[in-house]
């Protein structure tokens, strides 16, 4: 349960302050961009004072990394967590993605602010890696040769494919599952593929 904290207007609320800011922030920051988005802006609409957004966070910065680690922070647990899906079918699974789905945050982060040193730009550095190492950790279970390659090779198509979506707003991501489809099979040796499909014909 969270916290109940009174707002500006002595209204009290269900939700703490710092849920209620970093909420705000996933809607604005979305909508409008982070440069865009004021902290003043962002108080109003979790209806917090400044006062108190600086009691959660130390400043904009540390905010909008916080923001970032909030999207998820498991790193795309409903994927590789999965217990019902084979590695192949997790690996195919990361491509399921709805076309209404925004662009990318960690991307979005990254193009806007422009300072790799920023605690943002960094975070999202780390979790386009975890990504990229989940998708391995899973290509190796599926038994492929180089799953690190692999695993690299498949991050790459999803960032590509939200990129692509957004720009053109089509979906990009059936046909980038198709090419992920031809890379898994080209990477996992025919043993593997054939232990893999009487696997999925047992079930």
């Amino acid at each position: 349960m969270t916290e109940l904290e009174k707002g500006p207007t002595g209204r009290r609320r269900g939700r703490g302050a710092r849920e209620r800011i970093l909420l705000a922030s996933q809607q604005l920051f979305r909508e409008q961009g982070i440069n865009r988005t004021g902290m003043n802006e962002l108080c109003a609409a979790a209806e917090v004072s400044k006062r108190t957004a600086y009691q959660h966070f130390s400043g904009k910065d540390e905010l909008v990394a916080e923001y970032l680690r909030w999207f998820d922070p498991s790193v795309l647990s409903g994927v590789f967590d999965r217990t019902d899906l084979t590695p192949r079918e997790r690996l195919l699974a990361a491509f399921d993605i709805p076309a209404t789905t925004p662009l990318c945050p960690y991307i979005g982060a990254a193009v806007e602010l422009h300072d790799p040193e920023h605690p943002a730009s960094q975070y999202a550095r780390e979790y386009k890696q975890a990504v990229a190492a989940r998708l391995a950790d899973a290509a190796r279970e599926a038994g492929a040769a180089d799953p690190e390659q692999l695993g690299e090779q498949l991050a790459l198509l999803i960032d590509g494919a939200a990129a692509r979506t957004r720009v053109l707003n089509a979906d990009a991501f059936p046909t980038a599952a198709a090419v992920a489809a031809v890379l898994i099979d080209n990477a996992i040796p025919a043993t593997a593929g054939d232990d893999r499909r009487r696997e999925e014909a047992s079930r």
